[in-house]
Parts: structure tokens; C-alpha cells; sequence
């Protein structure tokens, strides 16, 4: 696994389990919700990642933007997708999701190194 995303998700498990040790209910809601919310349903997986990618880059999350790349990618989206979908996150967005953008490009392509 490339140590890019290694320590992405060390670090996000770590801090996932400091967070919901600490038992707040609220906390543990939100992150069921979440859950719940990427399932199957209407929409496949595969389009809800995608939907969470435009979501996380328009709202300038890099950690987000992580997450659902990785997500995506385990569930089949293309580079050419996961592209086309940033377009349009960086057409909502405006430019200033450039950044986000490069550092997007830059976790997927250590997505690829892993396969």
C-alpha cells in the first residue's frame, strides 16, 4: 500500500476510535447516518462515492475528498470518471478547488500504485 494512503487511513482509524470511545450519542448518530447514507439503494454505491467526491471537493475537504476517492476506487470508478466527476466539482466550485483538484489527482495516483 502506498505510504500516502497508509497513513491516511492509520490515522483516520485512529482518531475514529479515540472519537466514538468518548460515547456521544450525537457524534455516533452522524457517523451512522453517514454510513447508512453511502449504502446501496436507489442509487448504486458507485454514484453516491461520486456524488460524495463533488460534495468534499466543493467544500474544500482534502480528508473528504481522500476518503471518497479511495471509496470510489474500491468500488470501480475509472480514473477517467473519478476526472470527469472533478470537472464538474471544479465547475461548481470555481477555481480555487484547483488545489483540491491537484492533491486529488495526486491521492488517486497513489490509489493506483496499490493495485
Amino acid at each position: 500500500m502506498s505510504q500516502k494512503v497508509q497513513e491516511f487511513n492509520e490515522y483516520r482509524a485512529k482518531m475514529n476510535e479515540k472519537i466514538l470511545a468518548a460515547d456521544n450519542k450525537v457524534i455516533k448518530r452522524i457517523f451512522n447516518l453517514d454510513t447508512n447514507a453511502y449504502a446501496e439503494g436507489h442509487l448504486p454505491v458507485k454514484t453516491k462515492e461520486l456524488l460524495g467526491l463533488v460534495a468534499s471537493a466543493v467544500l474544500r475537504c482534502d480528508d473528504c475528498i481522500a476518503y471518497h476517492l479511495e471509496t470510489a476506487y474500491k468500488n470501480g470508478v475509472t480514473k477517467e470518471e473519478m476526472m470527469e466527476t472533478m470537472s464538474i466539482a471544479t465547475l461548481v466550485g470555481g477555481t480555487i478547488v484547483i488545489p483540491h483538484l491537484r492533491r486529488a489527482v495526486e491521492f488517486w495516483e497513489a490509489l493506483e500504485e496499490n493495485s
